[in-house]
């Protein structure tokens, strides 16, 4: 019979740790600042190289960010590169967007590795649900990008492929999955039931470092959102609101790094609106805010982990509930509700009511 208990399988994992070391192919600012957490917290072993994708500059305001804090020891953020590297014998690859092609095509060519997936937003969820269902289906993302048909058969068989291959390194106590989202118990039990290793975070290493020595001065902080950029949103009554926001009080803008250059301009021409351009993710740049102050989104993965660092200082991170006459045509019922699904997950924040 065939089997091992949960001690015995936990002592695999820790020797497999403890032997050789990680690579980290980052492809956004979560995914960079993750798997500096991952490191710290001891899971990829002996040391860690971290590399940024190519030609993405959020991830090189990122890496300057995190350089200046000081990353943990045995840990270094790596120039740039266009491919993903490959980690030595033995050693584990760390990536965060599972839906990647690039990443796919690793995966099918790193047989026997172990594999550590970091946040990448709330996709860390839809590739936990793809993981642990009966079904098999591809790696896609909720949104696929549209393309022909010979290339979409391409693309979701790489997808099923790659989902096959993760299942095998669950199987054999070769995946873990590293993540500061709230996963509901019952996808958490199916998870781990697939023999992956999930465990969770609240960003300590982050904690610790000392507070920024500027904060913004505004009472309100607006997190800037990609959903106008990517057609699931209109943009104008977006624009409305965030003026009605202003008319308040004045609004801090810290404008999400896919956002449309043009729709920033018109962000600017609002009267009582301060955009800032730092480009590091939010949970580095606003962990310092203090009491009096409040963070405003449209749902992201951002209000998920800022409440875990800001929720300790009494600073409540809000979230819109976003009408229906918002969405565009392109915004699939279930998409929506993939976006929203960690909305009001903590209980304890106060959700802003929109009135269009």
């Amino acid at each position: 019979m065939n089997g091992s208990s949960p001690g015995v399988e936990d002592g695999r994992r820790r020797h497999v740790r403890e032997q050789g070391s990680a690579v980290a192919w980052v492809e956004s600012p979560l995914q960079m600042l993750c798997a500096v957490e991952a490191h710290h917290a001891g899971l990829l072993g002996s040391g860690t190289r971290i590399v940024p994708r190519a030609k993405l500059p959020a991830l090189a305001a990122t890496r300057r960010e995190l350089n200046r804090l000081g990353l943990p020891a045995h840990s270094v953020i790596d120039s740039a590169q266009s491919e993903m590297p490959r980690p030595m014998r033995g050693g584990t690859w760390v990536v965060g967007d599972a839906f990647s092609g690039k990443v796919q095509l690793r995966l099918l060519a790193g047989t026997g590795r172990r594999v550590v997936i970091v946040d990448d937003g709330l996709a860390t969820i839809r590739l936990l649900e793809l993981l642990s269902g009966h079904a098999l289906p591809p790696l896609l993302r909720a949104r696929p990008v549209r393309s022909g048909p010979v290339r979409g058969l391409l693309r979701s068989a790489l997808g099923r492929a790659a989902g096959l291959r993760l299942r095998l390194a669950a199987r054999r106590g070769r995946l873990s999955v590293f993540t500061a989202l709230p996963v509901p118990a019952e996808l958490a039990d199916a998870v781990r039931a697939t023999g992956a290793e999930l465990l969770t975070h609240d960003f300590p290493w982050l904690r610790a470092r000392p507070d920024e020595p500027t904060q913004p001065g505004e009472r309100t902080i607006v997190l800037g959102t990609s959903l106008v950029r990517n057609g699931l949103v209109h943009r104008d009554p977006y624009l409305c609101w965030l003026a009605g926001l202003a008319e308040r009080n004045p609004v801090a803008y810290f404008p999400h790094r896919r956002e449309d250059p043009a729709d920033l301009d018109l962000v600017r021409e609002q009267p009582g609106v301060h955009v800032y351009d730092g480009g590091a993710p939010a949970e580095i740049t606003l962990r310092g805010l203090s009491q009096g102050q409040r963070v405003v989104s449209l749902p992201s993965t951002a209000v998920t982990s800022l409440r875990v660092l800001l929720s300790p200082r009494g600073v409540p991170v809000e979230t819109v509930d976003v009408p229906d006459e918002w969405w565009t045509a392109d915004a699939a019922p279930s998409l929506r509700s993939h976006l929203q699904m960690f909305a009001h997950h903590d209980h304890g924040t106060h959700d802003i009511g929109v009135t269009s």
